[in-house]
């Protein structure tokens, strides 16, 4: 390719396809709509099938330092904080996947990819850049801010997440349909912890129609916190600062120890969750969705930050394979991509399904957590932490 692929969005899964097509030789430019990079953001978790990608590219020595290292996860009932079991992460999923289990600040996350990306002469970086359209011509792709500026590039990839406006076009869908559920989230130095919950685990807690998910990050410094909730919450865009009450809402009458540990946060920020239906097409021609934009994943799973920077591997070695012919490459994309992410998407419906039962539903769910072997519960997910890709 002579042009640049111009990468619309320059978050996780923009920067990982900048930085994976640079390993390939081919230049990319990415067109980032904020005006500076913020650290704002909550925690996320990237299994082994992310942490084995970050080292092939570069970025894992970057972020390492910053990440936690949790060695389980801590299941509770959140009504009065019962044990339901402890599933094996540390030492046990890395010699099983040869790759860690990280959970990190999603800020620590872009921080590492934009220091890798901004070392790299092949990738250019243009802020408060928001793309408005596209136009593709026969040998490439016109891409046109909203004030009338342009940047030509041989393949446009839309990597600007759950609002995309390339995603817009391609699909005609402009408004993702919500889920009637909500995500709070708050960051807790894990010093600050009470007694009794463990800041080197992840800690599930869960109730009827809500649960709460908390894990080491900033290096096992804090911990981030998230309530995810049942509830007709919908505000469009990126969420909205809120306070305690607010956020803690959904958890009333939970356990006391529980409402100890939330209610040490003290900076909330709430936003809705978006389930729309499978888009008939990622691509045409020369122009592709990666990550939210294709394929938005409830959290259920802790899966969507990952999945982005699968995509963005698996994108920039169909185009390296084949430069001649970038439309045949980005068709293959998305043969390559389509059932993996829509099992995961699949998988993390399910989850918070079972998080959130109820009555005799619940117990049976409980009776399982106790009675199955935990590692044969972890070793159900061998087919999401064990993949790598094709080369």
């Amino acid at each position: 390719m002579s042009r640049p692929v111009v990468i619309a969005g320059g978050g996780i899964g923009g920067l990982t396809l900048a930085i994976a097509l640079s390993q390939h030789g081919i230049a990319s430019v990415i067109l980032e709509r904020a005006a500076s990079f913020s650290a704002a953001g909550a925690g996320i978790q990237i299994g082994p099938n992310g942490t084995r990608l970050l080292q092939q590219l570069g970025v894992a020595a970057c972020l390492e330092p910053h990440v936690g290292h949790p060695v389980g996860i801590h299941l509770r009932r959140a009504s009065d904080g019962a044990d339901r079991g402890v599933l094996p992460l540390g030492t046990w999923i890395e010699q099983r996947h040869n790759a860690p289990y990280w959970t990190a600040h999603r800020g620590d996350l872009q921080a590492a990819l934009l220091k890798v990306a901004q070392s790299k002469a092949s990738i250019e970086i243009r802020m408060n850049w928001d793309v408005a359209s596209f136009n593709e011509t026969n040998d490439g792709v016109t891409v046109a801010a909203a004030d009338g500026r342009t940047v030509e590039g041989a393949v446009l990839v839309g990597a600007d997440g759950l609002w995309s406006a390339v995603r817009r076009q391609i699909s005609g869908m402009a408004m993702p349909t919500s889920s009637r559920r909500s995500a709070a989230r708050t960051v807790i130095a894990t010093a600050n912890l009470p007694a009794g919950v463990r800041g080197d685990h992840v800690g599930v807690w869960m109730a009827p129609r809500v649960h709460v998910v908390h894990y080491p990050v900033r290096g096992g410094d804090e911990t981030g916190v998230a309530i995810l909730a049942d509830e007709p919450w919908s505000v469009p865009g990126w969420g909205e600062d809120v306070s305690a009450a607010q956020a803690l809402q959904p958890v009333a009458g939970l356990t006391p120890l529980l409402l100890d540990l939330l209610g040490r946060g003290q900076h909330w920020r709430k936003w809705s969750l978006f389930d729309p239906p499978p888009l008939v097409r990622w691509s045409i021609d020369r122009t592709t969705l990666l990550g939210d934009a294709a394929h938005p994943i409830l959290p259920f799973l802790a899966q969507g930050a990952v999945m982005a920077i699968e995509d963005a591997v698996v994108l920039a070695t169909l185009l390296a394979a084949q430069r001649s012919n970038p439309s045949a490459a980005l068709a293959a994309y998305e043969t390559a991509r389509r059932a993996r992410t829509r099992k995961v998407q699949d998988t993390a419906r399910r989850n918070g399904q079972i998080y959130h039962l109820t009555g005799i539903a619940a117990a049976a769910r409980d009776l399982v957590l106790r009675t199955v072997p935990p590692a044969a519960m972890m070793a159900r997910y061998d087919w999401l932490y064990g993949w790598q890709p094709q080369t």
